[in-house]
């Protein structure tokens, strides 16, 4: 049987929640609004799949660009080029700075 190639393939790890972080998250996570220009960190909520960027954006760290429906974009550089990333408020969390 050929070797899936799907986007949350070799992501067992990351995604993976422990035992006592199971369920729903807190509900302040999602219904907090970010302004423009705001440093978040890309924290990858399991347990939701919609709106969920890519693994390897994991605990990056990147800027909010503009609110595109419910989602947000934001900017990040990585690998030497400017990124822009596409995701859900449930996915990410203000950067303590």
């Amino acid at each position: 049987m050929p070797r899936s190639k799907g986007l949350r393939r070799g992501s067992r790890s990351i995604l993976r929640k422990k035992p006592r972080e199971r369920g729903l998250q807190p509900i302040g996570r999602v219904l907090h609004d970010y302004e423009m220009g705001d440093k978040v960190v890309i924290k990858i909520d399991s347990s939701i799949h919609k709106g969920m960027p890519h693994p390897r954006y994991h605990g990056k760290i990147g800027v909010i660009e503009e609110k595109r429906g419910r989602a947000y974009v934001i900017k990040m550089a990585e690998g030497g080029k400017i990124r822009t990333i596409i995701t859900r408020p449930e996915h990410i969390k203000p950067h303590a700075t």
